[in-house]
């Protein structure tokens, strides 16, 4: 997995690199403006010029450098520095100082020819350390920026687009769009979280020589990019020598009338997962239906009617008795009691249990039930269930992401999963991993459905927790991002995900 770093563990693990490893800053950013200029060269149509416009600070040294390597090309270059040129950092000024050596002159960008298609654009306006929108004459450049991005000039920006928070992907207004982003050493968070990933077009990571040494002892969590590799080695490959006891037995409590597909989906994206044995626990009545979704679906009718409640654990302990792990909530019917039914039933088993959907609502108003459980306890909200959980408001959830899940995991000792565009997982202990696969196409009814029923089948075949859980994140939006390939994303839909799903073992060679 590579790390998203912080702007202050960026800064870290810069003083590590010159400190401890003799990597000067000078040279850092010699390599960082290389590089840069070739990302540049790569996007270029034939006879292109290029454009560079440079901040005072060091991003704008970058910039500097790569168009000294640009001129050395032979390549038409013109120069812009944007803001107060006194402000200017000593690496970046020392860099101005070898171009204009070099017979390039900056000039004002109302000078400039007006780029167009062939001709690339390079931002290397603000770097790591932006923590407010844009204003003056920076807003001025940006926003001409975007005139040109129109017209067809190809956007690279240097380690993040000008605009853009590069703790928490924010856009501030104006805020740059990338074709290319160019990310020196190390990735940073507002790179791989939306909206900032969009926003950073191709992302094409650099090693600089900052080595990976540097960020070992960084200061507080690090974020963690979940990429193919690791969700696929997570799931090791298959014995001859096994049956379907060695695979695990999920037991999945979900449906409700008129929401008997919930269970189902649950039930057969964990047997699309490798789960050896799958069975649903519903109200008596509902059995029929979920089982005639699926023949190899086992059924454990739960007498009574209406909403869940205390009435019905010995049922559900019963139940789970001898299973490898637990999937509660799609499509339950929750009452007043099922909050407690939950805190109890998790007293009693000691085997992981997924929460989802009508589960999180019902622990929702005393989240002090799920310190009762034995094993471990995965939540996986949205983020209106995330709101809910937590207090918050929706946009509240959705502007502070990494800090809401990392807080409500820590503090109940339970990973959590906050779905939406580059879900998160916090674990127990603090750990941080973000997803990078998955598309708008899943945004419909049934898609978190799948998703616990693969987590169940993950912990149900001993995956051990976060490892199942960043895994099955990743094949979850793999399977939907294969899905979308063939039947596009407006008409996608829940089954189509678990369709997907043996794409994605087929690609694995599982």
């Amino acid at each position: 997995m590579q790390s998203a770093l912080t702007a202050a563990q960026m800064r870290e693990a810069e003083q590590a690199a010159e400190t401890r490893f003799g990597m000067p800053s000078a040279l850092l950013m010699e390599n960082a403006g290389r590089a840069l200029a070739e990302a540049a060269r790569s996007v270029a149509g034939t006879g292109g010029r290029f454009v560079v416009v440079c901040g005072p600070g060091n991003n704008g040294g970058d910039g500097l450098v790569a168009a000294r390597f640009l001129r050395e090309g032979g390549a038409r270059i013109s120069v812009a520095v944007v803001g107060d040129s006194a402000r200017m950092t000593p690496e970046a000024r020392r860099n101005l100082q070898a171009l204009e050596a070099y017979g390039v002159s900056t000039q004002s960008l109302d000078a400039m020819p007006e780029p167009g298609a062939g001709d690339v654009v390079v931002d290397a306006i603000f770097g790591t350390g932006l923590s407010r929108a844009p204003a003056g004459p920076f807003a001025e450049a940006i926003t001409r920026m975007g005139h040109w991005r129109r017209a067809g000039a190809k956007m690279v920006a240097a380690d993040v687009p000008s605009g853009l928070q590069s703790d928490t992907g924010e856009a501030f207004s104006p805020c740059v769009e990338a074709d290319v982003t160019v990310s020196f050493g190390l990735l940073k968070r507002g790179q791989i979280l939306e909206p900032g990933a969009s926003l950073c077009g191709e992302l094409r990571r650099v090693d600089i020589g900052m080595s990976a040494a540097a960020s070992r002892s960084l200061t507080g969590p690090v974020l963690r990019l979940v990429e193919e590799a690791d969700a696929r080695e997570a799931l090791p490959p298959r014995r001859a020598d096994t049956h379907k006891g060695t695979y695990g037995h999920v037991v999945v409590v979900a449906g409700s009338r008129g929401k008997s597909g919930a269970a189902a989906l649950v039930a057969r994206a964990a047997l699309r997962s490798g789960a050896g044995l799958v069975s649903v626990a519903t109200r008596a009545d509902l059995v029929d239906a979920v089982l005639a979704h699926a023949p190899e679906i086992m059924g454990v009718p739960l007498e009574g009617s209406g909403p869940l409640g205390l009435a019905d654990l010995e049922s559900l302990v019963a139940a789970a008795d001898g299973k490898d792990a637990l999937v509660m909530g799609p499509g339950i019917p929750r009452g007043p009691e099922t909050g407690a039914l939950i805190g109890e039933l998790l007293s009693r088993v000691e085997i992981p249990a997924v929460l989802d959907a009508d589960a999180l609502n019902a622990v929702a108003a005393d989240l002090s039930v799920l310190r009762k459980a034995k094993g471990p306890v995965v939540l996986t909200p949205h983020p209106g269930e995330m709101a809910r959980l937590t207090g918050r408001s929706t946009k509240e959830v959705q502007a502070h992401r990494l800090d809401v899940a990392q807080q409500l995991a820590t503090g109940l000792k339970v990973t959590v999963v906050l779905k939406g565009a580059r879900t998160l997982i916090a674990s127990a202990d603090g750990e941080l991993y973000v997803n990078s696969t998955g598309n708008p196409g899943m945004a419909t009814g049934g898609s978190g459905d799948v998703l616990s029923g693969i987590c169940g089948a993950f912990l149900g075949q001993g995956l051990r927790v976060p490892d199942a859980i960043w895994a099955a994140v990743y094949a979850h939006g793999l399977a939907g991002d294969l899905a979308a390939q063939k039947r596009g994303k407006v008409g996608l839909i829940a089954g189509d995900i678990i369709k997907g799903l043996c794409d994605v073992w087929i690609r694995w060679g599982r």
